[in-house]
């Protein structure tokens, strides 16, 4: 699957997530940069993101995750 693919997918779920329909997500995006991006929204992202993707990730890749762009990696290895 295309990154950019990937990319507009995640932000389809993030804007279902958020019901917010003006999330825009770019590789260097933060959750200090979208309002509403706490610690629970972040879990229920994480899990809408597995299932939409059917993957499921290691504690340890979440928190290795600085950015979307890292987590739109581990997306794009996982459907390689």
């Amino acid at each position: 699957m295309e990154r950019g693919e990937i990319l507009s997918q995640v932000q389809d779920i993030f804007r279902d997530q958020l019901d917010d329909g003006d999330v825009t997500l770019r590789d260097e995006t933060t959750a200090a940069d979208v309002d509403g991006w706490d610690s629970l929204m972040h879990l229920q992202l994480i899990v809408a993101i597995e299932n939409h993707f059917k993957v499921k990730f290691s504690s340890k890749e979440i928190m290795s995750w600085k950015n979307v762009g890292e987590m739109i990696d581990c997306l794009q290895n996982r459907n390689a």
